[in-house]
């Protein structure tokens, strides 16, 4: 059944407390700054004085700041709560806002463990309120113009998706102590990514994960992983963190091959299609073409589209994309793909 969330009406704006106000804040206030319809009016940080300089960065005059969540939460009586916490404390933060009544728009991963994201799914879908995560490679115009050809029927039937991720990445910092830090800390926007393409979800999952000679990470920067699809489709992914010389762009490289065709799309503007225009011969003949643009309606803008499909969600009561029932997909692949890497087995990835 398709939940319906509790309705904010058109006569006031949609109210929002931001929790975690440390550097991934500054985009969703940016977003909210110019967004009409939608009033920040608490920020939450373990640190007082993050809050307060968010505060006065964004020129929210009117908002609370404060330590404790579930405080603010009683003090200003918000729709969402905006969660740019680390992942081990999205479980605390979703629990919290849920027992007050509010739903929760989340950064991802939605939880540091399956068990937890499980939890916090049946916790929001019990309260009744919105919940949602951070997807925000979703909206991107190009993926969208890649899901629209897969779904036009052009290609045929889809038989495979190939993805290659290589960046040199030095961040420093936390994630050069990272376990499995490629796939814990990346890969999830491919793995997401692939789950829009086809349309299918995870079946099962073979991954290798290494760190190579020259790794400057301290575990897990390479890893290859082979997903089977509930509609047989496989999905290879190809990644590291430590790949110096020819990047891939951050939405990856990627083949998604049909029986009538093949996309390429190399992460940026010019996704392409060929198409078998002549069969008889040693090799088919093909039509190449640029994709068409997105749908006018598509969701597009990265986090500003998120958070505008939140209003909008909580405005209508219409279920998100990215709801996180559905979402907590994608996070079972990078924790299947996880437990394959350790016992060098394939396993079934389960949600």
């Amino acid at each position: 059944m398709t939940p319906d969330f509790s309705r904010v009406p058109d006569n006031r704006p949609v109210r929002a407390v931001l929790v975690g106000c440390g550097g991934m804040s500054a985009a969703w206030l940016k977003v909210a700054a110019t967004m009409d319809g939608l009033e920040v009016v608490g920020l939450v940080d373990l640190h007082g004085e993050a809050a307060q300089a968010r505060q006065a960065e964004f020129g929210l005059l009117h908002a609370q700041t404060g330590t404790d969540l579930d405080a603010m939460l009683a003090a200003t009586r918000p729709d969402v709560v905006f969660d740019c916490t680390v992942p081990e404390a999205h479980h605390a933060t979703a629990l919290t806002a849920f027992a007050r009544g509010v739903g929760v728009l989340g950064e991802k991963p939605l939880a540091d463990t399956l068990e937890r994201a499980q939890e916090m799914v049946q916790a929001g879908q019990d309260a009744g309120v919105y919940h949602a995560v951070v997807q925000n490679r979703r909206y991107d115009p190009n993926i969208r113009r890649v899901r629209q050809f897969v779904e036009s029927g052009r290609l045929g039937d889809l038989t495979a998706l190939h993805a290659d991720f290589f960046i040199g990445a030095h961040f420093g910092g936390f994630r050069d102590a990272m376990q499995h830090v490629l796939l814990l800390d990346m890969a999830i926007h491919t793995f997401d990514a692939a789950r829009l393409i086809c349309g299918q979800d995870p079946v099962r999952v073979h991954c290798h994960e290494w760190n190579p000679a020259g790794s400057w990470y301290a575990h897990g920067a390479n890893a290859v992983a082979v997903f089977e699809m509930t509609g047989g489709v496989v999905f290879t992914y190809r990644g590291s963190w430590c790949a110096e010389g020819f990047p891939t762009t951050w939405e990856s490289e990627w083949r998604v091959i049909g029986t009538q065709g093949t996309v390429r799309w190399d992460g940026g503007d010019h996704p392409r299609a060929a198409l078998v225009t002549g069969t008889g011969g040693f090799h088919s003949t093909f039509e190449e073409l640029e994709l068409p643009a997105a749908a006018p309606d598509a969701r597009t803008g990265g986090h500003e589209g998120l958070i505008r499909d939140a209003v909008r969600a909580l405005r209508t009561g219409n279920a998100p994309e990215t709801i996180a029932s559905d979402n907590i997909k994608s996070l079972a692949m990078v924790l299947a793909a996880i437990r394959s890497a350790e016992t060098g087995q394939a396993v079934d990835v389960t949600w």
